[in-house]
Order: structure tokens, then C-alpha cells, then sequence
């Protein structure tokens, strides 16, 4: 049993990550300043005896005792994170160095939540981790593209000169429940879009491509990598199925029976053309594979934004 640390750990991903620690018997601390995390996202672990939750925004240094943290804390989604750009890079950089400092004062493993968005808009596909990729640094999107960037920077570097044992993994476009409602992102605004009746908001034609994973076979590549012996990554972590956004709107409209209609707007600037990870590196080096495919998972997905639109 580890003392465990989550940061942004009430947030989509953190929430279902706090799970599965949790269930694995560990003691997990979940700190968040509930910027985009909610607290019902983790309110059934409130009682556990093994669950602390700290409300703390990680630009601030704090003083803990833990054997592993997951550096997670960051919103995710263009509509967030380029709320207040300043706080979304203060949070990368600050926000890593503090986590960083902590993991070299008490010798914990630091596992860094990265991004796909280091490759940018990619002129290589698919995406392989040795790809530097093609980042506009003073666009829209920098404030979490050249956050996350130098978020590895300052890992490798804290690696490198303090020995401090480190993972990365870029993280590509991951979906389940606990999505927020308005965060901008295609599967959540689709879905949304499609069970209230609206126009489905389709960027350009369409034909622009992601990789959809669903959040538990990220949770389950997020745990192997810290578990994982001698490898400081970046690994990518995704599936590696990909689809076009006008092939995703028709399968959640079929799976939803929605009577809305496609709304074609103007492409947002430096939105990547095609993303799809290659995963051939976690697959060799963690024996890990996503296992559940887009129409199984958008099931649990529809059904909890269904759910929450009800105000249930």
C-alpha cells in the first residue's frame, strides 16, 4: 500500500484515476482548487478513511508526505484553459516545479499528465513520441501547448540533474463520464448537442480526424507507467482507432436516435488537422492496449450526460 497523490484529482480523468487507486487498496490524497474538478466527482469516497481531499491550487508550494504523484492538475479543454491563459501556463510551469520540488525533497515517483498537443497542429502522422512537432507558440492554444511543453522540459531537467524519478505520458483525446457539460470538447459538445435536440456544431467540413480513448483504458496505461520499472517516457497513451469528427457526430446521433441537425461554423485557428497516436512504444513496454472501442464507450457517456442534463 503507497501514500499516493493526485493533483486535479476531482477533475474527469483524476476522478476515475482516485478510483482505481483506491480500489487497489492505496491511500490516495486528492488535491484540486476545483477550477474545472467537481466535488462529485469524488464525493463517494468522502467516508473513506483511506481518502483525503485537499482543496489547494498546485501554483502554491505545499508540504506532503507521499510516495507517488500524478501531476494531473490542469484544464484540459480549449475553452478553459484559454479562460485565463496566464493561470493555465502558471499552472504547468509553477504548478510542475512545485510538484517536481516535493517529489525531490520526499524521493516520490512524479508522473506527469502531458499532452498531444505537444505535436501541435502534426505534420507527421501518426504521431510518434521521437516527433517534435509543430506548435505555434504564440497562438490561441499556447498557453497549454508550450505549458505542457516545458512541463516535460522541467521533468527531464529535474530528472537529469536531481535524480528524481520521473514518467511522462501525452496524454490523446480520452471520453467517459464525468465530462464536464460545457467543456468544449467534441465528445461532450456533441453529445450534449444531440440529447437536447440542438444542431450539432461541426467545425470546417468535418474531415478533420481524433482518436477517441475511453477513460478507464487511460486510468489502467496511467497505472502501468507508474508502475513500470527504468522508463521515463513520454509514452503516448490513446487508441489509436480514428475517426473524422462528421463520422463521430452521425454515431452519436444514431446512438442517441437525436433528431438534430449538422451547424457547419468556421474552423477555430491552429485546430490540428488529424490526430492518432502511435502506440506501438506502450504497447511493447507496458503490455498495454486500449480494450474498449468508441461505440462501447459512448454508451456510459450518453447515459451520464442523459443523466445530468435531467438533473439527476
Amino acid at each position: 500500500m503507497k501514500r499516493i497523490l493526485v493533483t486535479g484529482g476531482a477533475g474527469f480523468i483524476g476522478s476515475h484515476l482516485v478510483d482505481a487507486l483506491l480500489a487497489q487498496g492505496h491511500e490516495v490524497l486528492c488535491l484540486d482548487n476545483f477550477f474545472t474538478g467537481n466535488k462529485a466527482n469524488i464525493a463517494q469516497h468522502l467516508d473513506n478513511p483511506r481518502f483525503e481531499l485537499v482543496r489547494h491550487d498546485v501554483v502554491e508550494p505545499i508540504l506532503l508526505e507521499v510516495d507517488h504523484i500524478y501531476n494531473l492538475a490542469c484544464p484540459a479543454s480549449p475553452v478553459h484553459y484559454q479562460y485565463n491563459p496566464v493561470k493555465t501556463v502558471k499552472t504547468n510551469v509553477m504548478g510542475t516545479l512545485n510538484m517536481l520540488g516535493l517529489a525531490k525533497r520526499v524521493k516520490a515517483r512524479i508522473l506527469q499528465a502531458s499532452t498531444s498537443e505537444v505535436y501541435g497542429d502534426p505534420q507527421e502522422h501518426p504521431q510518434r513520441e521521437e516527433y517534435w512537432g509543430h506548435v505555434n507558440p504564440i497562438g490561441l492554444r499556447s498557453c497549454y501547448d508550450e505549458g505542457k511543453r516545458l512541463a516535460e522540459t522541467l521533468m527531464m531537467d529535474y530528472h537529469r540533474s536531481n535524480g528524481v524519478d520521473i514518467r511522462i505520458v501525452r496524454i490523446f483525446n480520452t471520453y467517459g463520464p464525468r465530462m464536464a457539460l460545457d467543456d468544449g470538447r467534441v465528445v461532450s459538445n456533441f453529445a450534449v448537442q444531440a440529447l437536447k435536440g440542438e444542431p450539432i456544431t461541426i467545425y470546417g467540413q468535418g474531415t478533420q480526424t481524433r482518436s477517441f480513448c475511453y477513460v478507464s483504458d487511460l486510468v489502467a496505461g496511467l497505472m502501468a507507467m507508474m508502475e513500470a520499472q527504468d522508463i521515463t517516457g513520454p509514452l503516448n497513451l490513446g487508441n489509436p482507432s480514428e475517426f473524422t469528427m462528421l463520422a463521430l457526430a452521425q454515431k452519436i446521433l444514431e446512438l442517441t436516435g437525436s433528431a438534430s441537425r449538422i451547424a457547419h461554423q468556421p474552423l477555430p485557428p491552429d485546430d490540428p488537422v488529424q490526430r492518432r497516436p502511435d502506440i506501438s512504444k506502450a504497447q511493447k513496454l507496458l503490455d498495454w492496449n486500449p480494450k474498449v472501442s468508441l461505440e462501447q464507450g459512448l454508451a456510459p457517456t450518453l447515459d451520464y450526460f442523459r443523466k445530468v442534463i435531467r438533473g439527476g
